[in-house]
């Protein structure tokens, strides 16, 4: 039977740090869907399609990063329905501090009393631990260089897209 998990995330933009959870999340699991979602707490700066679109780019650039993985996006229902549909029993969820345990806590309790989902948590690389997606969106919009802390194909994009 092979394991299959989702890597969930809004991805907006997709950052380094999440590049390395999805890398590490493919070497332990034998399909690893990595899922672009709607997180109605929070505005997006990229629509659905372009997040998946970015993050295709991203995971095609990076020769590190196993063939295993599917990208997707799910923007209407629960998370726990997109993992039946597929047969995935496993979430993966990158996380870089105590607050991030905290908020995940209740879903991780939810999702495992839904549809007996567990989550595994991973933490990112020190050096990506202190980079979040809301904070690349900020350092771009003020015309600060985000090359550090995301893909070459996501530099690319908010380059083009920023503002003159």
């Amino acid at each position: 039977m092979s394991s299959i998990a989702v890597v969930p995330g809004s991805f907006d933009p997709v950052t380094l740090g999440h590049l390395d959870v999805i890398r590490r999340a493919a070497a332990i699991f034998d399909e690893v869907h990595v899922l672009v979602v709607h997180n109605p707490g929070k505005t997006a700066m990229l629509p659905i399609s372009e997040r998946a679109n970015l993050l295709q780019q991203a995971i095609d650039e990076d020769p590190t990063i196993p063939s295993n993985i599917t990208i997707a996006s799910w923007s209407v229902g629960l998370l726990v329905d997109y993992c039946t549909e597929v047969g995935a029993t496993v979430l993966v969820k990158g996380i870089r501090s105590q607050i991030d345990i905290a908020y995940e806590t209740p879903m991780v309790l939810m999702n495992r009393s839904l549809a007996n989902v567990e989550t595994v948590f991973l933490l990112p690389e020190p050096g990506h631990a202190h980079v979040s997606s809301s904070l690349v969106r900020q350092v771009a919009s003020l015309g600060g260089d985000v090359s550090d802390y995301v893909p070459t194909a996501v530099a690319r994009y908010l380059e083009t897209t920023r503002p003159a």
